[in-house]
């Protein structure tokens, strides 16, 4: 084993407290920027039918497939509906750093996170992240922010390439970063559905972590070890040697 990859919510970090103020306060901040910028929005949200834009953006348009949606896709397409068409890129990027600032808030490194990372550095494996998520801003932001930057060679967005887990090919593009088989990774993650999944059929080591896992064991998917805990791995790894 050469590389070992992690998923990072649910997995090197947490939600520290229920979204449901996080996400109003962020689509505030969202509408702020918006108004910044020039756009006459009126109302508390500019789509309060809707609820904000993190909840509509998992009502309406969280794939179904994995093909990734991009917020900043969703953005333009909501503020079309409005009447703003061909909003410039900077406005857009400038109203979704302005909700992720405040929703990054919310996440916080497990406590046996860096202790990890840093014993897995030290016993000479190389490390990388994957992650699905809609904003790829969004995650090297919490990458920084959690101070696992040092630790990290690379990190492979689902909103970067436009493919999510479980499909081979974001997995594929990662390791290409390495130069790598399959064969000589791992990939932790909480998700059975993305991390375990996908990992099986890419013929990586799969290590499936429960701590905040949302779902149980799954008989049609298997993980090849399971772990409580973070800090469980390096001896887990040690012991395949």
């Amino acid at each position: 084993m050469k590389v070992i990859f992690f998923d990072l919510g649910s997995t090197l970090i947490y939600a520290k407290d229920p979204w449901a103020e996080f996400f109003r306060l962020g689509d505030a901040a969202l509408l702020r920027a918006l108004r910044h910028a020039g756009l006459p929005l009126v109302g508390e949200t500019f789509h309060a039918e809707n609820g904000t834009f993190i909840d509509r953006y998992y009502a309406q348009y969280m794939p179904t497939d994995t093909t990734e949606r991009t917020a900043f896709s969703v953005l333009r397409e909501i503020l079309a509906e409005k009447g703003y068409r061909n909003v410039p890129d900077p406005i857009l990027r400038a109203a979704l750093d302005a909700l992720y600032a405040v929703t990054n808030r919310n996440w916080y490194a497990e406590e046996d996170a860096l202790p990890t990372l840093a014993a897995l550095r030290d016993a000479g494996y190389r490390l990388g992240l994957i992650s699905n998520t809609s904003d790829d801003a969004h995650v090297q932001d919490l990458v920084d922010r959690n101070g696992f930057r040092p630790y990290f060679e690379s990190v492979t967005t689902s909103a970067g390439l436009g493919i999510r887990k479980p499909d081979r090919r974001i997995f594929q593009a990662a390791l290409d970063h390495f130069r790598v088989p399959p064969a000589a990774a791992a990939m932790v993650g909480d998700m059975l559905e993305a991390d375990v999944l996908g990992a099986n059929g890419m013929g990586m080591y799969s290590i499936w972590i429960t701590r905040r896992a949302a779902s149980g064991p799954d008989p049609a998917i298997v993980p090849q070890a399971t772990v409580a805990a973070l800090h469980e791995i390096p001896p887990l790894l040690a012991s395949l040697k």
